[in-house]
């Protein structure tokens, strides 16, 4: 039993530790604005903000340039609303360079989810926020 948990753990790890390093190799990584509400959508190749799930548009499309931000997928439009992969992470003139940054401003969208969300434009990716889930009241004790 112990392996089996020291196995899991150790997976848990690799994943999480690939996850940070992907968002280094793309400009504003790690402050890419969340298309379906107030926040940062951290795994950006995902269709979950918190990753573990099938790769968005952005995330094959990166898969498929070897996990390297090139001029060809910033020029890209992997989401199809009409905004270049580099204008919507802030790299519009495609100068990031990993570890020595370019000219970048705010990230302004999401690369990989159509915005907005549940438009006309966008209905080819049916997708869809997931719903808030509110916490639980506190118990008065």
């Amino acid at each position: 039993m112990t392996m089996l948990a020291f196995t899991f753990l150790a997976c848990l790890l690799m994943t999480v530790s690939a996850f940070i390093t992907y968002q280094d190799l793309i400009p504003n990584g790690s402050i890419v604005p969340n298309p379906c509400r107030i926040g940062l959508w951290p795994a950006v190749g995902h269709l979950t903000a918190e990753g573990g799930t099938l790769r968005n548009t952005f995330g094959a499309d990166f898969a498929a340039a070897g996990h390297t931000w090139t001029v060809a997928l910033c020029q890209r439009d992997s989401d199809r609303d009409g905004v270049s992969n580099g204008a919507e992470l802030g790299d519009p003139n495609c100068r990031f360079v990993p570890n020595f940054g370019g000219s970048l401003t705010a990230p302004q969208r999401h690369p990989g989810i159509c915005e907005p969300i549940g438009s006309a434009a966008c209905a080819w990716q049916n997708f869809s926020c997931p719903p808030i889930v509110p916490s639980p009241p506190f118990k008065q004790l």
